[in-house]
């Protein structure tokens, strides 16, 4: 395969049965080792129950039985307990995880809104508030157009001035 030829569809097939073949022989025999040790833990833990005796003996075998169920009981409630508050705390933490993170959110539309209709979305409906702001820019504009060009003149007269006392000097 390193030298560039491609593998064929039949051999990629063929080597995908052997692979599913192996993998199913390991999960049988785990599965057999598993019921090996089941048993052995069993015979380890439960020994067969000893039922010579008197009536008596046996009576007390069984409330000893009794209890020791009572006990395991116990336990796997306490452990059912755990489980479900460990679950809620998954499920909290997953909310979390989810509100950290943040949804995403579209991309924002552009919209053009007049300045009158900003102040009003801003203040909201109660406050009217009028503002003609492109009137106020207009008169800006113009104040600033009157005042470059009496700028422009005054440039222009200082340059003459200049020049008068250029001929001055060199007249005398």
């Amino acid at each position: 395969m390193s030298d560039g030829k491609k593998m064929t569809s039949s051999r990629r097939h063929h080597l995908k049965s052997l692979m599913l073949q192996i993998a199913a022989n390991l999960l049988e025999q785990e599965a057999k080792e598993t019921a090996a040790a089941k048993e052995a833990y069993m015979a380890e833990r439960c020994p067969a129950p000893n039922l010579s005796g008197d009536q008596a003996a046996l009576m007390d075998f069984c409330k000893k039985l009794h209890q020791a169920i009572d006990n395991i009981d116990e336990e796997r409630y306490d452990t059912e307990a755990k489980v479900a508050k460990t679950n809620k705390e998954i499920a909290d933490l997953r909310l979390k995880l989810i509100e950290l993170s943040g949804v995403k959110k579209p991309a924002l539309k552009k919209v053009r809104m007049s300045a009158d209709a900003m102040l009003q979305a801003l203040l909201g409906g109660k406050h009217k508030v009028n503002m003609d702001l492109r009137a106020n820019l207009k008169q800006v504009k113009k104040e600033v157009k009157e005042e470059a060009v009496e700028a422009i003149g005054d440039w222009r007269k200082n340059i003459e001035d200049k020049a008068d006392r250029k001929k001055m000097f060199e007249t005398s």
